[in-house]
């Protein structure tokens, strides 16, 4: 069988069958390696090869640093004081969803941990003003999504390894297509509050709002601490992320004094969990990708679209469409190592800014976030809020939409990604 079809299809008939895909990706892999005598002993190597890399140690950091400021009641404060100056207009507590979205997605660099930190505290107090609970829990999973996308963003580091881009660069490329992304999903979140007559609560004295700025000025800090030291020159990415976790660990256990022993235990085990996940998926992606390259299915595949049109354009559209179906079904992660060594020749071929590329690819990726059947911040939301995938679907199609819009704009304007890289000499 022609290694393309059978690299593929093998692959399609694992999924088709339910099973996960990290281990659809290591069977496809190993049996390929197998069936074409590529050396069954190269697996071992590989599998290490993959995740012994330096910039993928910013992965466990920077979850582990999501997570302890998320439990030390940074996201508690920083909802707080967002609330007090939005007030009650309306939809007055979705934009502070969306504003503490983005506060956070500098902090935690993920969509699930972001959607699961708003909606454990917003979602309650979202509902008790009379919101839907599906409407709220739609935004809450799509304010999470930004996450992926403004730095520091775990997909944006998985990126920058696979495509051998600066990750500071692609840090920087991010914060303004993020920013975009936030500001439009407020127009759906005003528009149906007002119609339905949601509001946010009242507005906070200036004693209350200097009382809550107090406590959230650490978390507002946070991203510039993270992001301020990369671009400074201060630290690289990877070192960023334990910056992080120790600057955490002194706000939990100095400033605010909401860590004790046992909780640090849960933070530790959660955090450890999650990173095994991620590096489960990195090393058996990783070797599908070599299988595939090694094979010539990668340059295939390349050709072959290229075949399909001259047009830079009528490509780019073709592959957000495959990326975006590709979103629905599989992790950021997988699609990543799945799709970059197919793109990287178009890239090379079309002289595609690398940094931008990768920024529209990662947006796109953030809507997969949200599109179900495989929507991971709609299970998380779901999970917190109790209710139906289904239900949060019925609510999630504006969002979706205007997502849609913010890629679009990403995708035509490639100076909204490369104007900070350029201007912090990243490039």
């Amino acid at each position: 069988m022609e290694p393309v079809i059978a690299f593929f299809a093998l692959f399609l008939v694992l999924l088709l069958l339910g099973i996960p895909v990290a281990t659809s990706l290591g069977f496809t892999a190993a049996a390929l390696i197998w069936k074409y005598n590529l050396g069954i002993q190269v697996l071992s190597p590989n599998f290490y090869a993959n995740i012994a890399k330096f910039q993928l140690l910013a992965l466990p950091f920077f979850i582990l640093a999501g997570l302890i400021l998320d439990r030390c009641g940074i996201s508690k404060r920083l909802i707080r004081f967002v609330s007090l100056l939005v007030g009650p207009v309306p939809g007055g507590l979705a934009i502070v969803a969306i504003i503490v979205g983005v506060i956070f997605a500098g902090i935690s660099g993920s969509g699930p941990a972001d959607t699961a930190a708003l909606g454990t505290i917003l979602f309650p107090a979202m509902v008790a003003m009379g919101y839907d609970k599906g409407h709220t829990s739609a935004l809450i999973a799509s304010s999470g999504s930004l996450a992926i996308v403004i730095p520091p963003s775990i997909a944006l580091i998985i990126y920058g390894v696979i495509a051998s881009t600066s990750i500071p660069a692609l840090f920087a490329a991010g914060v303004i297509p993020g920013v975009i992304a936030a500001l439009l999903l407020i127009i759906p979140s005003v528009f149906i509050a007002k119609r339905r007559g949601w509001h946010g609560e009242r507005w906070g004295t200036r004693r209350e709002i200097w009382e809550a700025f107090k406590g959230a000025v650490w978390g507002l800090a946070a991203p510039g601490v993270i992001l301020g030291g990369i671009y400074g020159g201060i630290f690289t990415a990877t070192e960023a992320a334990v910056v992080a976790v120790f600057y955490g660990l002194f706000l939990g256990l100095v400033v605010y004094r909401s860590l004790n022993v046992r909780m640090l235990y849960g933070i530790f085990r959660d955090a450890t969990l999650s990173s095994a996940v991620i590096m489960f998926i990195v090393a058996f992606a990783g070797l599908f990708s070599w299988t595939g390259s090694t094979l010539g299915v990668m340059d295939k595949t390349s050709s072959y679209l290229l075949s399909l049109s001259s047009d830079p354009l009528a490509i780019l559209i073709l592959i957000n469409v495959m990326l975006f179906i590709a979103g629905m079904l599989m992790d950021a992660i997988s699609i990543y190592y799945i799709f970059l060594p197919i793109l990287l020749p178009i890239m090379k071929h079309f002289q595609w800014d690398p940094v931008w590329f990768g920024v529209v690819m990662t947006m796109n990726l953030a809507i997969g976030q949200i599109t179900p059947p495989v929507a991971v911040n709609l299970y998380v939301i779901a999970n917190i809020a109790n209710i139906s995938l289904e239900k949060i679907s019925r609510s999630i199609a504006p969002f979706i939409a205007i997502m849609f819009v913010a890629l679009l704009i990403t995708m035509l304007f490639p100076s909204l990604s490369t104007f900070l890289p350029a201007l912090f000499g990243l490039k």
